[in-house]
């Protein structure tokens, strides 16, 4: 048995009632029950706070994954970097300003190649 209930709307969900009603082809009371019973579900929020809660944990691990891979990296390259500059002698004055020249033409050969790894997606590891 069904009773009846009067309820109040805005008129913007008045309208918004009745285009879900006539785009899903229900009456606006179908439309207006489904809602009221999916508010008072408790199944319906437990379900939906435990794939949140799914989410948010594949999330964390992720990032906690990433914060691991960054600190294995800064420290590979710190090290390079320490074992570069032990096992480099430095440079004769007379041979620096070449060195520079030279050094930038193969710096800018290292970043294109680098930007045209990245954007085909390759990569060495």
């Amino acid at each position: 048995m069904r009773s009846r209930m009067n309820v109040y709307f805005p008129p913007e969900m008045l309208k918004q009632i009745a285009d879900l009603a006539d785009r899903k082809g229900l009456s606006r009371s179908a439309i207006v029950e489904a809602a009221v019973a999916s508010f008072l579900s408790p199944d319906g929020s437990d379900r939906m706070e435990a794939a949140f809660t799914r989410r948010l944990d594949r999330l964390t691990r992720q990032v906690q994954r990433l914060e691991r891979d960054v600190g294995i990296s800064a420290e590979t390259l710190a090290l390079f970097i320490r074992f570069w500059l032990t096992i480099t002698p430095p440079l004769p004055e007379d041979a620096q300003s070449s060195a520079q020249i030279k050094g930038r033409e193969r710096f800018e050969g290292f970043v294109e190649t680098l930007g045209r790894r990245l954007q085909k997606g390759q990569s060495f590891l």
